[in-house]
């Protein structure tokens, strides 16, 4: 991704999370193999809940979070959404059909109905919209805006004190900066410059992947990334501490007693959670820049950084 110096200028936060989108990274999510140990109960709970009239969406929504941007349009509530949804009828091009029914796990007669604007078949994405949004979305809305806001606030802190620089890289491990270009080492491999339209940083809870670049229909592009607390790591009551509300409880023990130096397995012991949870924990933390990891031996010794220190004396 790169920047000039208008784009380095306007680097903006998404003022609040997005019901359509968040729809769809839950939807994404649940499809994905990754952080078992975060995600397991939640994605054997949502298989479970997730009513049949919902699946048609899985057609158009795809693990690698590389969607339609139709069925996910940037709109502050529900209706806004699936009337953006109706909208976009028209501009959906055979290029679009052709892409979708390609990474379609099913046929793709409902996807061709879809695109020659059946009612019937579209009446159908309301219907599964709506009824996946009940399950996946409307019970979590605070849980949803907890993870956001915590995001949102840490990473303005971030910009503030450490700079643009260290707040992208920190949206994943493989980030970096070449100079002006913002990069992430993980397939598919794109380009895009900004040109002057600058960039809004959009947390999700739910998405799990590499960072994602969206184009922004009436504004910047949108850089949307894995929140530092996913879903099922926050509270669903009152939170302790602001560190708590940040990172989740067990993430923010995990900090606070990485001041001193400790294995992965001396953590597992002191918290009481398993091996695979406590590197989802570091994993995490590390690519926040809280904490650094060094291979010992056999084992792997975790500790924490200068910025992980600044956010315990802050208080978060």
């Amino acid at each position: 991704m790169h920047f000039t110096t208008e784009d380095l200028l306007n680097v903006t936060f998404a003022s609040e999370p997005l019901p359509l989108v968040e729809l769809a990274m839950a939807l994404v999510a649940w499809q994905r193999r990754d952080e078992q140990a975060v995600f397991g109960r939640w994605r054997g709970r949502v298989g479970r809940e997730l009513p049949d009239r919902a699946l048609p969406l899985l057609d158009l929504l795809r693990p690698d979070g590389d969607n339609p941007p139709f069925v996910e349009p940037y709109a502050r509530t529900l209706e806004e959404g699936l009337a953006a949804v109706r909208d976009a009828a028209p501009g959906l091009t055979a290029g679009q059909l052709a892409r979708a029914a390609a990474r379609a796990p099913g046929p793709d007669s409902w996807l061709r109905a879809l695109w020659r604007r059946d009612r019937g078949a579209w009446d159908q994405l309301d219907g599964a919209i709506r009824s996946a949004y009940e399950v996946l979305v409307a019970p979590h809305r605070a849980r949803i805006r907890q993870s956001f806001r915590a995001d949102v606030a840490w990473r303005t802190r971030l910009l503030a004190t450490h700079g643009i620089k260290a707040c992208l890289a920190s949206t994943h491990p493989a980030a970096g900066w070449s100079g002006a270009a913002f990069e992430v080492d993980r397939p598919p491999h794109y380009e895009v410059r900004l040109g002057g339209r600058g960039l809004m940083l959009m947390p999700s809870p739910f998405w799990t992947g590499r960072p994602l670049v969206a184009e922004h229909p009436e504004g910047p592009y949108v850089l949307l990334h894995p929140a530092l607390t996913p879903l099922p790591l926050t509270s669903p009551g009152p939170v302790g501490s602001p560190l708590d509300a940040l990172l989740g409880r067990t993430r923010a023990a995990v900090l606070q007693l990485l001041v001193e130096r400790r294995t992965t397995s001396e953590l597992a012991r002191e918290l009481d959670i398993s091996l695979p949870s406590v590197s989802e924990h570091t994993r995490t933390l590390r690519a926040a820049g809280l904490i650094t990891s060094e291979r010992d031996g056999k084992a792997v010794l975790h500790s924490v950084t200068g910025l992980g220190v600044d956010l315990l004396h802050s208080g978060a």
